[in-house]
């Protein structure tokens, strides 16, 4: 028996990280979209004022899902999302609370 857990070991591993890493693990304040209306305005320059980003380089937001956008934002202020943007958006992002990032993700993710 014991042998069984000893080669089960790196999936229970595995197990425990993806649940650890999945979106349900951040707890998200109640977001405010009028007050995260008032947070985007360099948000806007890459997104566009209507969530529609105007270079197709750039994601569009509006419409996505609320914990979505929050687990995205926050993961970018941990260094938990990588890539070509990662470092420009940990910038735009490093001085927005908690709250801050669920009344941005409430504002856009209300968008149609």
């Amino acid at each position: 028996m014991a042998n069984l857990f000893n080669r089960s070991y790196p999936l229970t591993a595995a197990i425990l990280l993806t649940v650890t890493m999945s979106s349900n693990v951040y707890a998200m304040p109640q977001g405010d979209a009028s007050k995260g209306e008032i947070k985007t305005p360099s948000c806007r320059f890459c997104h566009g004022d209507n969530g529609i980003a105007p270079q197709p380089s750039y994601p569009n937001l509006a419409g996505q899902q609320q914990q979505y956008l929050y687990d995205a934002m926050l993961a970018y202020t941990n260094d938990m999302r990588l890539g070509p943007m990662a470092t420009m958006m940990k910038g735009q992002l490093q001085n927005l609370s908690p709250q801050d990032l669920a009344d941005i993700a409430a504002y856009y993710s209300k968008m149609k």
